[in-house]
């Protein structure tokens, strides 16, 4: 007898197509990733809006180790930017680093010491130990642990806020990765939501004020990729509102974007050989490479831009264009801009003309398409990091330089 088309539609939609699978982490000793976050939120103080905050967030992890369990045994380097404006536009300066490390499991449950205030969502996303198909829910605990050190609290360890999380496996989807290679692979993508209502206790040194209570929410929109073991990027809504014991009152609230990608290290010998004879090969003078803290620097010595200002002139900007070139190798890592002074003039000229010449090679390699303006930061020094003496013609030309780093932290 011939089935209706109505029940040949049910019974491809009640039975899945594919039998389900494990989710969990894969890690690889010696793999890299940055994880670029850009958040949009509005800060409200006592129930007035003070301001509106566009914050990028920076972290590379590095799996230093895998355990006989499979767990990955990372460090981390966290940086959060500020927004600085330049006569071009706006530009992110390079912010305060925090250095972390930590555990995580298979299964995204991490191990980590008081010391280290970041990451501060732990323990999200956590999956089940068994086979999940489309459709399938689950519910795991973690904790917030918030970074209070500045003013009005000062807490000498992160705050912990506990939540239970609900995870849902809503559905596979086709996307694009987020590396520079924009793939098309399919995602598992994966819904986790928490709120937050939490009393905190009294903390024993004696504070004028601390946090009373936390509450609040978090909703992501998770895209798994399940080829590489590892999230390729997520969204999330948020809220979070901290009253404090003397009654003052925080609310923050916004929207956040998560990229994940995999990195190469250029901070080798190999990498700095390399990149030293395409600029011989180029003919670029006053140009060298060196292996970095950060990464593989490359730098321009005697920049040479209008006078007393940041418009750089002609002959620098077709060196800019060849040095694009070697740039362009590297898309998925991003570059930090330093601008250096010779002594001349006083400290706050020399720092803000070290700042907006570097502001000027950024925004020249974002025109020629080398990296948008979330992938580039900048940093000023003034003539706090010499070269060379200032006290001749040729040191000081040295020491006016522009530096671009290749970034692996």
């Amino acid at each position: 007898m011939k089935k209706s088309l109505a029940s040949i539609i049910f019974l491809a939609t009640a039975i899945p197509l594919f039998a389900g699978e494990k989710i969990e982490f894969k890690f690889k000793k010696g793999d890299n990733y940055r994880m670029l976050s850009t958040v949009e939120e509005d800060v409200r103080v006592n129930g007035r809006l003070n301001h509106h905050a566009q914050i990028v967030s920076r972290v590379t992890l590095s799996v230093k180790d895998v355990n006989s369990d499979g767990s990955g045994v990372l460090d981390g380097t966290y940086m959060t930017s500020e927004s600085s404006t330049a006569s071009n536009g706006t530009r992110l300066s390079w912010g305060e680093e925090t250095k972390s490390s930590f555990t995580r499991a298979k299964n995204g449950k991490m191990t980590i010491s008081d010391e280290y205030f970041m990451p501060i969502v732990r323990n999200l996303p956590i999956f089940p130990d068994s086979e999940v198909n489309i459709g399938d829910a689950w519910k795991e605990d973690g904790y917030e642990a918030q970074d209070l050190r500045r003013e009005p609290f000062f807490a000498e360890k992160p705050v912990k806020v506990p939540f239970s999380a609900t995870y849902e496996y809503l559905r596979d989807e086709e996307g694009l990765t987020s590396d520079s290679k924009r793939e098309k692979k399919i995602f598992k993508v994966i819904e986790a939501k928490y709120t937050l209502a939490y009393q905190n206790p009294q903390p024993s040194s004696a504070m004028s004020d601390y946090p009373y209570s936390t509450m609040g929410y978090s909703n992501r929109l998770i895209y798994w990729d399940p080829e590489k073991g590892q999230i390729d990027h997520y969204t999330e809504d948020f809220r979070i509102m901290i009253e404090t014991a003397l009654g003052n009152q925080f609310d923050f609230s916004g929207r956040t974007k998560v990229e994940i990608t995999e990195f190469k290290r250029t901070g080798t010998e190999e990498h700095v050989k390399e990149v030293q004879k395409q600029v011989e090969k180029m003919g670029l003078e006053n140009v060298s490479v060196t292996k970095s803290e950060k990464g593989l620097t490359i730098s321009i010595e005697n920049i040479q831009f209008e006078p007393d200002s940041a418009v750089l002139r002609n002959g620098e900007k077709s060196k800019l264009q060849k040095i694009a070139g070697i740039l362009n190798a590297y898309p998925d890592n991003d570059l930090l801009i330093s601008g250096h002074t010779a002594l001349a003039g006083t400290e706050k000229a020399r720092q803000q003309l070290s700042e907006e010449r570097a502001d000027s090679v950024a925004e020249y390699l974002i025109r020629l398409g080398v990296k948008d303006k979330f992938h580039i930061f900048t940093q000023g020094f003034g003539s706090k990091v010499p070269i060379a003496s200032n006290r001749t013609e040729e040191g000081k030309a040295k020491n006016r330089r522009v530096e671009i780093t290749i970034l692996d932290k």
